[in-house]
């Protein structure tokens, strides 16, 4: 397997695991796939409460937070053995872009990724999986699924996925076992976001750092139409999608925090006016 440093915004990045080729199928990865099958099933549905059980399912899965999904691409702990040969004789590689963070940086953005949600994603997990029984009355109702006990569950089975996916990605740091490399390839496709930004007098760039913000403001690097370029630069088609999300959900943080700066900055205008 290999992981991805993807830098999102001047701050933010995310880790990206692309999956080994052999992996076990134990009951909840028959349950996972069975559960993704019916979800794909009822994709193709034209209309009923289906259709819109998944319009709906769409909106909420845009909102779980980026970085759980991509602590989630990382094999859990108990799935270390398939690859504890390759590991032994090859470390897992870690790629990013060089020209966008800095090399020394690599493996302590790392470390944060995957031990700032540890305690957040063991407290929402067990809270998932203790409400969910109590939604068992739902069941009564005919027809209709009992929606809330299965948000609940999967709710509770992505929070363990993202918690034992970082306590994993932790696993391979406190061992040696993560290597950065800088992608040629990643750097030429960072290269264009990044003159594009100094272009508009947004970034001034310093080589193999992260962009510095010379009014102290945090910028997006990407668009959400990168990812599906970038998916097949790293030959990762599944990371177009997280691209799209991390973009979005920074984007609308970013909004919402310069909203009072505006808003403040029109008072004070109105004020000299006055």
């Amino acid at each position: 397997m290999r992981l991805f440093l993807i830098p999102i915004s001047t701050r933010r990045a995310f880790v990206y695991c692309q999956s080994p080729q052999f992996r076990t199928i134990g009951v909840i990865d028959r349950i996972t796939d069975k559960a993704a099958a019916t979800w794909a099933k009822w994709e193709r549905a034209e209309k009923g409460w289906k259709k819109q059980l998944v319009t709906y399912g769409h909106v909420i899965l845009q909102r779980i937070p980026y970085e759980e999904w991509g602590l989630k691409s990382i094999p859990p702990l108990n799935t270390r053995q398939l690859i504890e040969e390759s590991k032994r004789d090859h470390p897992i590689d870690v790629m990013f872009p060089g020209n966008a963070i800095k090399k020394d940086q690599v493996l302590s953005v790392l470390r944060t990724l995957g031990t700032e949600r540890q305690e957040l994603d063991r407290r929402k997990m067990w809270w998932c999986f203790g409400i969910a029984p109590l939604t068992a009355p739902i069941a009564l109702i005919p027809v209709v699924p009992n929606i809330p006990f299965f948000y609940l569950v999967y709710r509770g089975w992505s929070h363990w996925r993202a918690l034992n996916g970082s306590r994993h990605l932790v696993y391979l740091l406190d061992h040696d076992m993560a290597k950065p490399h800088a992608f040629t390839r990643l750097e030429k496709f960072y290269s264009t976001r990044l003159l594009r930004g100094e272009a508009q007098g947004k970034i001034a760039l310093k080589p193999g750092s992260m962009p510095e913000e010379p009014d102290g403001r945090e910028r997006l690097l990407l668009e959400k139409e990168d990812g599906r370029e970038l998916g097949e630069i790293l030959e990762a088609p599944g990371i177009a999608i997280e691209v799209e999300r991390a973009v979005l959900q920074i984007r609308k943080k970013l909004e919402a925090e310069q909203q009072p700066k505006k808003q403040a900055r029109s008072e004070n205008d109105e004020k000299k006016n006055f």
